[in-house]
């Protein structure tokens, strides 16, 4: 395949050279939606790809590998964690894959990783109560508690979960540094080295004495090095930031409807939903690239083969044609599948992981724990588009 630097052919998509990056990373929705209006299939300069910001489209996507390939040319994932089976298709991808699933299908979680997250949850609500009304939710309790929790799952016994938060950003920073920033790739390669060096010296003692973890898993399911360390690091970056930032979203979300609240609180069934809706709502993952392996016709326009796509979930799960005002949180809207956790072959391994962790643990957790949480007279924030989350979210409690 050989991508395109830009779009020449008459029936091209509409240039939307008025998008930059900046814009996206404060607030990427009112962009999302423009461009959803004027062609959900757009070449954007500033991010040197063609975004696709239709449920629809990005739907077709998901379900066609064969002309959507993840395997792209020149991808910031693989020169920020390595190939991982992220950018791989398969049979490729699947031989990769095939090992995460004795440590993350939903029995396992619950058999072997609720009991650590719950464990977990207890710990750090108990340090964050301890800092007093008007400390960061989000640094204080749903970062420590993620990191944490990905830690004992994948079983890196000489790294900490402050280690895991370094690598895990700066890894992501890495991947979504669609500005060539010089600073960030010396941070990724940096916290490359360290994770492969943490890797390295745990591969022949899990070789020698496998465990329950998901690093003893690939190791010993014969996975080359090379593999092994991308794909560790692959999850160290998902892994991590997408519980982390559900959470915040989630909690931000209850405590700005305080009715929708009192809902979940009265009926605790419904912390699933209010989860689910947290995703549709800011997807954590906001955008993964793709590339044409032939020409096509999607979302009303043709690309040629080659072409760099930019698939946004974080538009896909806002679209109106999809979700009424999809704008609001409202976890009483009617039942449609979102894109948060992708589909088909990529369908996120983690999933049930961050479920669990998050909908059954954490948030039950953490309104018990804390009375008439509320949220801080200081502004929450949130930031990205690659990834978005929680920056800031001060709350108080009585």
């Amino acid at each position: 395949m050989t991508s395109t630097a830009q779009p020449t052919a008459s029936d091209a998509p509409p240039v939307a050279d008025w998008v930059r990056i900046e814009d996206l990373y404060d607030d990427p929705y009112p962009i999302y939606a423009r461009l959803r209006a004027e062609s959900p299939v757009a070449w954007v300069p500033a991010v040197g790809r063609y975004m696709v910001t239709s449920f629809e489209a990005c739907h077709q996507i998901e379900q066609d590998a064969e002309t959507f390939s993840a395997d792209e040319e020149s991808s910031l994932m693989k020169r920020s964690m390595g190939h991982s089976m992220l950018r791989k298709d398969d049979p490729e991808h699947q031989v990769d894959r095939a090992a995460y699933g004795p440590v993350l299908r939903p029995k396992a979680i619950k058999e072997t990783w609720t009991s650590v997250f719950e464990k977990n949850a207890e710990k750090y609500l108990a340090a964050f109560a301890a800092q007093g009304p008007g400390s960061d939710l989000h640094l204080g309790f749903a970062a420590p508690f993620a990191a944490e929790n990905l830690r004992e799952i994948m079983g890196f016994r000489n790294a900490t979960q402050e280690d895991m938060q370094r690598w895990s950003q700066t890894l992501i920073d890495g991947t979504g540094n669609y500005a060539d920033d010089p600073e960030v790739w010396a941070k990724a390669a940096a916290s490359s080295a360290e994770a492969d060096a943490a890797i390295d010296e745990l591969v022949p003692l899990l070789s020698a004495e496998p465990d329950a973890t998901l690093l003893s898993a690939v190791v010993n399911a014969g996975l080359t090095l090379p593999a092994i360390r991308a794909n560790m690091k692959m999850t160290i970056g998902g892994g991590l930031n997408e519980p982390r930032d559900v959470l915040g979203t989630a909690a931000w979300a209850l405590l700005s409807n305080p009715e929708q609240l009192a809902q979940v609180v009265a009926d605790p069934g419904l912390w699933a939903v209010a989860f689910e809706e947290a995703v549709r709502w800011v997807a954590p993952i906001g955008m993964y690239p793709r590339q044409t392996t032939r020409e096509v016709e999607i979302g009303g326009v043709t690309l040629p083969a080659g072409a760099r796509l930019g698939v946004n979930i974080g538009a896909a799960n806002r679209d109106p044609v999809q979700f009424e005002d999809p704008e609001a949180y409202n976890l009483n809207r009617e039942k449609k599948p979102h894109l948060a956790f992708g589909g088909g072959a990529h369908f996120c391994a983690g999933t049930w992981v961050a479920r669990t962790s998050v909908a059954h643990v954490a948030l039950p957790k953490l309104f018990a724990a804390l009375p008439n949480l509320r949220l801080s007279t200081r502004p929450a924030r949130e930031g990205g588009w690659v990834f978005r989350g929680m920056l800031e979210l001060p709350v108080d409690w009585d």
